[in-house]
């Protein structure tokens, strides 16, 4: 018993591979947003109008636990978006930081690694001014 296995020739019926829907639109520049706390880092590829086009992240790589938040796991995010963009035809981006996490400059170094021009780095994490109200004295 068990299951039958059918093989396909290669033919016209045959799905062609290593063609995405990344090649269908071709794309200049772009902006590259890093999301980076202490335990993943997010990456999103998108288009000057804030369209995704494509993103990773260190827990859709393969990393589990505590090794999502590292370094080396952001810059092998920004590496296999890099490959991304070039299918698009990608040449420059300006890239947006968030986050307090350790993997912020290393996804940037990881993209930048595979040829493609940052224009500029902005910093968007946000900071309190005041933060919450402290708690009351204790009474003993």
């Amino acid at each position: 018993m068990g299951k039958k296995r059918i093989v396909k020739k290669s033919g016209e019926d045959a799905p062609k591979t290593g063609k995405t829907a990344l090649t269908k639109k071709r794309i200049d520049s772009g902006r590259l947003y890093v999301q980076s706390t202490y335990n993943n880092t997010k990456v999103v590829l998108a288009d000057n109008k804030g369209n995704t086009i494509a993103w990773s992240s260190s827990g859709s790589i393969g990393f589990k636990g505590a090794k999502k938040g590292t370094p080396f796991a952001a810059a092998k995010i920004g590496e296999t978006l890099a490959v991304k963009a070039a299918l698009v035809g990608m040449k420059e981006v300006d890239v947006i930081i968030k986050g307090v996490g350790s993997g912020r400059e290393s996804a940037v170094r990881g993209f930048v690694s595979k040829g493609i021009v940052v224009n500029g780095i902005k910093d968007v994490t946000p900071v309190p001014h005041n933060g919450p109200r402290p708690k009351k004295p204790r009474r003993v």
